[in-house]
């Protein structure tokens, strides 16, 4: 609260916000619940969803807050010519013009921006230069870093990676607030703008989860569409994209469950390991990226996947009704899935691989949610263990979930992660203030 005892506002930039079933819609909808219990009342920033180019899920709707303010924008077209496709790039303007109307009418104290679309950060320069006022930015996912793709001279991928080297040091200049799911998001941009060690505050706030979604009535009455749960086999379901350096750790698990089909084909040959949402983009149908790696390494029997992206909530029906939920880490250190925390909402026992470094690891493991097979950055489990593993997880693992410490997730639901955020928006307000009231002494 303020000295007068108001709450203040933020408006927070999220790019794609329910009906979009993008899976970053979930932060800006998530940390809005709780805000206003920390002083801050959200104020969401959004594109109008007719601009947005991915299905629509609008059982999405039923998730959101209805007292909760969204601004919806214009953004430029991509039709009858795509030229543009981010809708950072695309509704950038507009955003702008909102945030500078908000501030007109004094109803923005704090602006945050969450990313990707990552060209939406350089929406707190901008508005910074016109004039000066407290802003972060929250990384859902780093931005200038080297992956395979963006490897190849001229390609898409490196013109993007050149542009992010260029665009960021500009974007986080004045930033008093510089954020991510977790530290090792944003160490890159700290380590790459040192001055932000003294002039943002730095603060790491998991995705956070709510287990009011998966008590939706369109949750627990739905029946799964892609298995039949009472057909006698142990279905996993990983949902979500795949990550690029994730495909080492997909590899070795394919691999222990083939050496488990020639140790104990009655076992191995009941798992069905569905991947849904897996395909190169949202609406990609036939954009297959594990099947083949399954056919390569004999799997193909066990491995059913589901390209694009279903609806948020009928993922979480088809999570309910899974013999378990399978979570695949990256060989990157500073990755820690922040789906571990909403898999284990669903009741069911979660297998993963994953980083030794993710937080989630012991979690998994003291709360009794689930066990960790894990690796480090340059060393994989060995193809024996994860056969063992996945025998345990299916005939030795004793799951009850009325035996977990459920206690174990509170630091990581969406209400701390709200909670963080405000305590971290307290301080780099007072920074901010601070720095305005030196210079005009």
């Amino acid at each position: 609260m303020t000295d007068e005892g108001r709450s203040r506002n933020v408006a927070i930039v999220a790019p794609h916000f329910p009906p979009s079933n993008l899976a970053g819609v979930h932060r800006a909808r998530l940390l809005s619940q709780h805000l206003a219990e920390f002083g801050w009342r959200p104020i969401i920033v959004t594109t109008h969803w007719r601009h947005y180019e991915e299905e629509l899920d609008w059982g999405l709707n039923s998730l959101v807050d209805p007292k909760l303010e969204v601004i919806h924008t214009r953004a430029a077209p991509t039709k009858p010519v795509r030229t543009i496709g981010d809708i950072g790039v695309r509704a950038l303007p507009w955003h702008l013009a909102a945030i500078e109307k908000l501030r007109r009418a004094n109803r923005l104290d704090f602006l945050l921006i969450t990313v990707p679309s990552f060209y939406s950060s350089v929406l707190g320069q901008l508005a910074y230069r016109r004039m000066p006022l407290p802003f972060g930015i929250d990384y859902i996912d780093p931005w200038v870093q080297m992956w395979p793709p963006a490897e190849v001279r001229f390609s898409k991928a490196w013109f993007s990676y050149k542009l992010g080297e260029r665009l960021e040091p500009w974007a986080v200049k004045n930033a008093s607030l510089i954020t991510g799911v977790a530290s090792g998001y944003y160490q890159g941009v700290i380590e790459r703008n040192p001055q932000l060690e003294t002039t943002a505050v730095q603060a790491a706030m998991p995705y956070g989860f709510s287990s009011a979604d998966f008590v939706a009535p369109s949750v627990y009455s739905q029946r799964p569409k892609l298995f039949d749960p009472d057909d006698g086999h142990l279905h996993l379901v990983y949902a979500g994209a795949m990550l690029p350096k994730a495909y080492s750790v997909l590899e070795r698990l394919f691999e222990g469950l083939a050496l488990l089909k020639r140790e104990n084909p009655e076992v191995a040959k009941r798992f069905r390991l569905h991947f849904i949402g897996t395909g190169k983009s949202p609406n990609d149908r036939n954009g297959f990226n594990v099947v083949p790696v399954a056919e390569r390494l004999g799997v193909s029997g066990q491995v059913r996947e589901h390209p694009n992206r279903i609806g948020y909530l009928d993922v979480l029906a088809h999570l309910t009704k899974a013999f378990g939920i399978l979570v695949l880490g990256s060989t990157e250190a500073h990755y820690t899935p922040s789906k571990v925390y909403q898999a284990v909402q669903s009741r069911r026992p979660v297998f993963a691989m994953l980083h030794h470094a993710s937080t989630a690891v012991d979690v998994l493991r003291e709360s009794r949610a689930g066990f960790a097979v894990t690796h480090t950055t340059d060393r994989l489990p060995s193809i024996a263990e994860v056969s063992a593993a996945l025998q345990h997880f299916a005939v030795g693992f004793d799951y009850d979930a009325d035996q977990v410490d459920w206690s174990a997730f509170d630091e990581f639901s969406a209400r701390e992660s709200a909670s963080r955020l405000g305590r971290a928006m307290d301080l780099a307000s007072a920074k901010f203030d601070e720095r305005v009231k030196r210079r005009t002494q």
